[in-house]
């Protein structure tokens, strides 16, 4: 059953999740914006998108170029929970999953670390 949750609440959960990374990873976090969407308009289930340029791409032409995005999609999220407590855990893991893909980490490397 699907967790209920504010928006507000779900947004310190996002602020929350952030704050755990660790200062040197998230002083290099470079041209990004953190943004909070209730879904995906045509992948509805997912939880989170990085779009952008990762960190281990980017080369003379990025100069200028508008800020990388990460969306975490607070319905898909609360829709998998069944408590306020995996909430945390999927907020959580949903945003080191993302910020890993601004790093140039991809989906197989995170699997195996147990973030996906």
């Amino acid at each position: 059953m699907a967790v209920q949750m504010s928006p507000q609440k779900f947004d310190e959960l996002v602020s929350d999740a952030l704050d755990q990374i660790p200062q040197r990873l998230a002083a290099a976090i470079d041209n990004v914006v953190i943004l909070v969407e209730a879904r995906h308009p045509e992948e509805p289930s997912l939880l989170g998108l990085y779009e952008g340029i990762a960190l281990t791409e980017r080369d003379s032409f990025y100069a200028g170029s508008l800020p990388d995005a990460i969306t975490i999609y607070r319905d898909a999220i609360l829709d998998i929970c069944d408590s306020e407590e995996q909430v945390v855990e999927e907020v959580t893991i949903t945003v080191v999953h993302e910020i890993a893909h601004h790093f140039g980490i991809g989906d197989d490397r995170l699997h195996e670390l147990g973030w996906a």
